[in-house]
């Protein structure tokens, strides 16, 4: 499937339609099938507040595997940090065309474990 499928621009819109009129921070998160990746954007989306991924030197030190839902975990709750030393207390989720469960899932939660809001 390309990116262009007309499955996922729809997917993507129905999640994004609910956050356009927001004034609030927005957290967004993609994977792949070796990493994740997530950042905090600034209610117009022109900036990236804070950001954290798999690939991060001191992260992919202490991981075994980047894929996992553990994995996942440590990159939620580094975003939350970094966010929170930003002074970005509440935030919406967006999960883009993912399916909140797994490592989406395992990311939010730990994320909200850590202190973020949404």
């Amino acid at each position: 499937m390309s990116q262009t499928d007309p499955t996922r621009r729809r997917r993507i819109r129905r999640v994004r339609t609910r956050l356009q009129d927001s004034d609030r921070h927005r957290l967004t998160v993609h994977r792949t099938l070796r990493h994740v990746y997530a950042q905090v954007l600034s209610p117009d989306g022109a900036q990236v507040i804070a950001q954290a991924s798999t690939l991060t030197p001191d992260l992919r030190k202490e991981l075994k595997t980047t894929g996992n839902c553990a994995a996942a975990e440590q990159v939620g709750r580094i975003l939350a940090e970094r966010a929170l030393k930003a002074k970005v207390e509440a935030v919406w989720f967006d999960r883009g065309r993912f399916r909140y469960h797994g490592r989406v899932r395992a990311l939010a939660e730990a994320a909200r474990e850590a202190g973020l809001k949404f």
